[in-house]
């Protein structure tokens, strides 16, 4: 264990930055937002209030552990701290499953974006996709991180403009406009489906936000991960208040919130009443980079997990095998196979084994949340409060609510038709990832071990 190789600290303080402000923007808002709006209508930006205060929660808690104990896979190391080996363990590989289920669906929403400039077969073009994104990651870090500035980029100042155009249009500042909030409350009213639906489209919204935490395993590979991570998390409430609730509460004061198609983006939708031209052009094209910026960071994230799971002993020890360049090359070819195997399962049988797996990790991610705010309540009673750079607000009473309110969600899905099969599919990987772990720790106490020591 103590002879595994360091990965290079290649990520340098201005692409960390724009990974924290940009990361959590994906297509799930840019397309995604369309849904919640027609299920929710004009309340629709109090869900993503209501998720990004969870979001918020969750990344002030895990900010807590990680400034003080900076660590790639941070949260798998906390959570094995905290709750044991077997949370350690489900976390890492709950982690990576989720992510590299992510990189093929992300490959496959790629290729139909560019289908709309490239008439071209679908499995063909997310080929392409994902040939691109594994070469980047397997170059170095620095073009990982150079590649999502860039992104991360090109999706914050696509929000940018839209929020001061679209300020200017609510509030008449445009030429033959006038103040004007009357579609909050003229179609409708205010709650058309009632307060319930604001509660009811929580499950849309909070995956829409997933990846707020990359940056606390990307701030590993830097060379102040302290200060990246500290800096991540103070601003996280300016991101999510800026970006997700300002701009959904702009598209349903422009737009009448059941004018709003489903599968069409409602910021083309606004940018066209507006009167801007070329608006589908330029939203593809931001779509496809949240795609890429997706995929990249799934590559990322899903090696790096395999990386320190291949460190504690969890997965093969070949896994910690760096380059030349200092990149996990082995961990990011078995991430990207898997990402391959997901665009060819949605090519081949889109309707069974690809949709067996996204609801196999569509709450996964709900159950690493929960784990990393049970480890926070742990490891804060352990820890001097003088040797935590950042704190969790208002302990432990902020703490227990963010459990309250990720157990509300998972207990919302078993009740919701739409998500009931995700939650249970997502139970049983849980339960293999339990169990793996169980037939590993009895095989590895029933070995010498001279042969265990030997092995890592």
């Amino acid at each position: 264990m103590d002879s595994t190789p360091q990965l290079r600290q290649g990520l340098s303080q201005r692409q960390l930055n724009m990974i924290a402000i940009g990361g959590v923007i994906g297509a799930g808002l840019f397309v995604g937002s369309a849904v919640v709006i027609r299920d929710t209508g004009p309340a629709a930006f109090l869900t993503y209030a209501v998720c990004g205060l969870l979001i918020v929660l969750v990344m002030r808690m895990l900010g807590e552990m990680a400034a003080a104990h900076p660590s790639t896979g941070s949260f798998a190391d906390y959570a094995g701290e905290a709750l044991g080996g077997w949370a350690g363990f489900s976390v890492g590989w709950l982690y990576w499953y989720f992510w590299v289920i992510v990189v093929g669906f992300e490959a496959v929403a790629g290729g139909k974006v560019l289908n709309y400039w490239f008439h071209a077969p679908l499995w063909l073009l997310s080929l392409g996709l994902m040939l691109l994104m594994t070469g980047t990651n397997l170059f170095s870090v620095g073009s990982f991180g150079e590649f999502e500035f860039w992104f991360a980029g090109i999706k914050v100042a696509t929000i940018v403009v839209f929020l001061g155009i679209g300020s200017a249009f609510v509030l008449g500042l445009l030429p033959h406009r006038h103040l004007d909030f009357s579609n909050l409350h003229s179609h409708g009213g205010f709650f058309p489906h009632g307060i319930g639906a604001v509660f009811a489209a929580i499950l849309v919204v909070i995956f829409s936000m997933v990846g707020a935490e990359v940056v606390t395993i990307a701030a590993a590979e830097s060379r102040d991960p302290q200060r990246a991570i500290a800096r991540a998390t103070r601003t996280v409430v300016a991101r999510i208040v800026i970006f997700f609730v300002g701009s959904v509460f702009l598209l349903v004061t422009i737009l009448p919130w059941d004018s709003v198609d489903v599968g069409v983006s409602p910021y083309v939708a606004a940018l066209k009443h507006m009167g801007l031209p070329g608006a589908d052009q330029l939203m593809n094209a931001v779509v496809l980079t949240a795609v890429l910026s997706s995929l990249n960071s799934g590559l990322y994230t899903g090696s790096r997990m395999l990386f320190v799971l291949a460190a504690r002993g969890e997965a093969p020890t070949r896994l910690v095998q760096l380059s030349r360049r200092g990149v996990p090359h082995i961990a990011i070819l078995c991430s990207s196979a898997v990402g391959f195997c997901c665009v060819l399962m949605a090519w081949l049988a889109p309707g069974t084994v690809f949709l067996f797996l996204l609801n196999s990790s569509g709450a996964v991610v709900l159950f690493v949340y929960l784990l990393i705010a049970l480890s926070q309540i742990v490891l804060r009673r352990r820890t001097a409060v003088d040797k935590l750079p950042v704190k969790m607000w208002f302990f432990p009473v902020l703490s227990i609510l963010t459990v309250v309110g990720i157990v509300a969600v998972l207990v919302q899905m078993a009740f919701d038709h739409s998500a009931r099969s995700q939650l249970w599919l997502s139970l049983l990987s849980w339960v293999v990832v339990v169990v793996v772990y169980v037939i590993a720790r009895r095989r590895q106490r029933g070995r010498p071990a001279s042969q265990v020591v030997r092995d890592r």
